[in-house]
């Protein structure tokens, strides 16, 4: 079962993704990089909003192009957790200590912190390396994506069986599994059949396809009828 997600840059945009049934809302500033941040206060807003709504999807908000200073990212988890989102994704690079960070946020993940590890196809060779040790921290999951969005997506950085082989090896260790990567809709009929647990959108949804421009609520409605519907929480 593949669910949907749709990164979103505004409140607006959170609004429309929901409305437009999106499964999980991901806030994301795609001005600031692959991984970009909301401000602190912007996520409380954001999930004060969605608390209103009768049914919502899950939140995750990302916490920015972090350098792989361990204290530095462990910080900055458990803050954006403190603003009540479902879940929070940190992206992992070669570069710096990315194991050290891995380790310094077991106790995060311990205390119910829900985290899901980005690794980039780009960047990691072999973007399972980590999997093991994030597995045993405890993180919730695990997703394959890019860093370099004018670099071609997911499938120019990695064959369909390199990212077969990485949710595979993602699901074996019990983690909830993602891909994105300026995916496009094309995209959808060779990644279903690899059983992602979420593809994450953001430049397919995008008038003119411009990651940085306005959520398109007819580019949302044609990836939402790409990706096989299921209700929340079923």
């Amino acid at each position: 079962m593949t669910r949907l997600l749709a990164s979103v840059a505004s409140l607006t945009e959170l609004t429309l993704a929901a409305r437009g049934g999106a499964d999980i809302l991901d806030l994301k500033d795609p001005k600031a990089g692959a991984l970009g941040a909301w401000p602190l206060d912007g996520i409380v807003r954001a999930v004060d909003t969605a608390r209103q709504w009768l049914i919502r999807a899950p939140l995750s908000a990302t916490v920015g192009d972090l350098p792989m200073a361990p204290v530095t990212v462990a910080r900055r988890v458990a803050e954006t957790w403190a603003c009540g989102v479902d879940y929070v994704k940190i992206g992992l690079f070669p570069s710096g200590d990315p194991a050290g960070c891995v380790a310094a946020l077991e106790s995060e993940a311990r205390r119910g912190t829900r985290i899901v590890a980005v690794l980039f196809a780009d960047l990691w060779t072999d973007p399972g390396t980590l999997l093991p040790d994030i597995a045993k921290a405890g993180f919730a999951g695990a997703m394959l994506d890019t860093a370099g969005k004018g670099g071609g997506g997911l499938l120019r950085h990695k064959t369909v069986d390199e990212v077969k082989r990485f949710l595979d090896q993602a699901h074996g260790l019990g983690l909830l599994t993602g891909l994105a990567g300026s995916l496009r809709r094309d995209d959808i009929p060779a990644l279903l059949p690899l059983a992602p647990d979420y593809l994450g959108f953001r430049t397919a949804l995008c008038a003119g396809a411009d990651r940085g421009g306005a959520l398109d609520p007819a580019a949302l409605a044609a990836i939402r009828d790409a990706v096989p519907r299921h209700p929340i929480g079923g």
